[in-house]
């Protein structure tokens, strides 16, 4: 009689794989949320602080930190994908004729994007 073989699944590494999957849809979705409130009419969007530089650069730097523990390792992806973002944005928004993009948004929305890149790794290494 042969003995049984007792296949386990290794819960650890399914665990990391759905929580890796989790952060990459969540990262694409911020994405898409940030995407959408950028190029919609200006009465859609959210006012959440007095100044919206505050906006920006807090939106892009939750932004790049879901892309920095999405994709851990490929931080030259996040920076292209969250800044590529930030400019593409910005050059979109004049093609809509209630928004206007300047250079100093996409500043704001970049340097945001790389403060998020920059407190994950700092965080991943501590």
């Amino acid at each position: 009689m042969k003995p049984a073989i007792r296949i386990v699944p290794a819960q650890p590494v399914l665990d990391a794989l759905m929580l890796q999957i989790l952060l990459r849809v969540l990262a694409w979705s911020a994405l898409a949320c940030i995407a959408f409130v950028t190029l919609s009419a200006i009465g859609l969007r959210p006012v959440l602080a007095a100044n919206p530089l505050y906006e920006r650069f807090a939106a892009f730097a939750i932004l790049a930190a879901l892309f920095g523990l999405a994709y851990p390792g490929r931080t030259i992806f996040a920076i292209v994908i969250v800044v590529g973002s930030a400019m593409s944005l910005e050059a979109l928004q004049l093609s809509t004729s209630d928004r206007h993009g300047h250079v100093i948004d996409f500043f704001q929305k970049a340097s945001g994007g790389l403060v998020g890149i920059v407190a994950i790794n700092v965080l991943r290494r501590y």
